[in-house]
């Protein structure tokens, strides 16, 4: 199976949680017709404030359980994995999935060595 050329932009710590906490909705402001799998690119961007309440929403869903990584331990800047969009839909009942946004229903999370590269918005193709 060859590695996928598509790539999206997810801000850290939601990058990780996708490749290592269950986070099996994406959710953004736009659908998409992509189905299939695509790279997952680590934003470069994270506040404190967006860390510390991923950390507790993700500690929310696991019940403390989860092994949740330092700020300053997230690669950002690069590919860190992949995974599959199965379905882009205006509702789920995930609890990843925030009301009023487009869930792109994500399966089969797999994580890759880091490779640095330049982000984009939207989807977007590796550059060669």
């Amino acid at each position: 199976m060859s590695t996928p050329t598509v790539c999206l932009s997810i801000r850290q710590p939601w990058a990780w949680l996708i490749l290592h906490g269950g986070k099996d909705v994406e959710n953004r402001t736009w659908r998409t017709n992509f189905r299939g799998r695509f790279l997952i690119h680590a934003a470069k961007g994270m506040t404190r404030r967006e860390y510390e309440e991923a950390k507790r929403f993700a500690e929310f869903v696991h019940g403390h359980k989860i092994q949740f990584p330092e700020m300053e331990e997230l690669l950002r800047g690069g590919i860190v994995g992949e995974v599959t969009l199965e379905d882009c839909l205006p509702y789920s009942r995930s609890i990843w999935h925030e009301a009023g946004f487009w869930g792109w229903q994500l399966s089969n999370p797999k994580f890759l060595p880091f490779q640095p590269c330049r982000g984009a918005l939207g989807l977007f193709q590796l550059p060669s």
